[in-house]
């Protein structure tokens, strides 16, 4: 009889402690805007959150929802309110909300999204997280996509100064000042919508990555590309928690989280972003003709975005952030990265 309770006894202990484990776990909701397959989805966000499942030993762990709790603009929103415990974004969707991320969006920067991202977090830490633009959320990671080239249906991209008059889908507000600098008019319109528009002849010409080219099924209604140094733009994206939910978890969790976000997360979504960016490329050959801006047209650039630099420069002192010291930071991160 006694081997019988013991045994009942120890069985109840199990299960008891079963019970509180699962208690213990925690499943954090993922609003995403884009497909699966995108690399933001697929190679970045889901792989991340496979390995905070590890390194917490399954007590945490995500799921993706299976369709987006609002459009891409209120994405920060969400995971204020807790409607979603995770959330990413781009920074423009918002504007007048942040500003500070515009340093990284400026031309001719780097020529990797890897560079480009890890260099952004680190100054991000250095130089804009005291500003507090994402008060509220815990933020996980800051990346890049990669460079930002001009795409065309039928023009060459070179001489620039010929596209003047061009119609032009831009990427936001940098885009857009640059293109009407450019002498060329921009269009505003979700990237989703770049077939339907270049197909029409709504536009001449769309500014992307070389990711999205395929991605978005353009290929075949585009005929050039024109690539600088550095790149023509770069697009700024975040990734946050909900707070609330992150301070639930215990402090070896949250550890655990966070050593595998901010540099570790920025260094993961660039080389993401420049993998599918070297598919990108390589699903354009025969097919879209990318060509590297002369000498003529790097000073027509340099001429049509002078301007941003000043526009970004104002931008930080309305948040009392220092520009200049900014800048140089960036700079020299990204030197130093891609000296290694």
């Amino acid at each position: 009889m006694k081997t019988i309770v013991k045994g009942l006894l120890s069985a109840i202990v199990a299960s008891v402690l079963a019970t509180q484990a699962m208690a213990q776990d925690t499943v954090l909701r993922v609003s995403s805007w884009l497909p699966p397959s995108h690399p933001i989805v697929r190679d970045m966000i889901l792989p991340w959150g496979e390995d905070v499942a590890a390194a917490t030993e399954g007590r945490v762990k995500l799921q993706l929802l299976d369709a987006p709790l609002g459009p891409p603009p209120a994405h920060m929103d969400l995971a204020l309110a807790g409607a979603a415990d995770i959330t990413y974004g781009v920074h423009d969707y918002t504007p007048g909300r942040f500003s500070l991320h515009q340093v990284v969006q400026l031309p001719f920067l780097a020529d990797s999204a890897a560079v480009a991202s890890v260099a952004y977090w680190r100054v991000y830490e250095k130089h804009l997280a005291g500003a507090e633009e994402h008060k509220g959320v815990q933020v996980l990671g800051l990346f890049t996509h990669g460079p930002g080239l001009i795409y065309l249906r039928d023009k060459a991209p070179s001489p620039l100064a010929d596209l003047a008059g061009a119609k032009l889908r831009v990427a936001g507000p940098m885009t857009a000042a640059m293109t009407s600098s450019l002498g060329m008019t921009p269009v505003q319109a979700p990237a989703p919508q770049s077939y339907e528009i270049l197909s029409g002849g709504i536009v001449d010409g769309t500014y992307f990555p070389a990711e999205s080219i395929p991605f978005f099924k353009i290929t075949d209604e585009l005929s050039h590309g024109l690539r600088a140094p550095g790149g023509l733009y770069n697009i700024s994206f975040f990734m946050v928690m909900n707070k609330g939910a992150f301070d639930r978890l215990s402090e070896a969790d949250q550890a655990a989280i966070m050593a595998l976000s901010g540099e570790a997360f920025a260094l993961r979504a660039g080389k993401a972003w420049d993998a599918a960016d070297e598919k990108g490329y390589a699903s354009m050959e025969g097919k879209v003709t990318i060509t590297d801006a002369t000498e003529a047209d790097i000073a027509t650039l340099t001429g049509a975005t002078s301007s941003l630099f000043d526009s970004v420069k104002s931008a930080y002192a309305a948040k009392g952030v220092e520009y200049d010291s900014t800048m140089a930071s960036l700079k020299a991160e990204i030197e130093t990265l891609e000296s290694q």
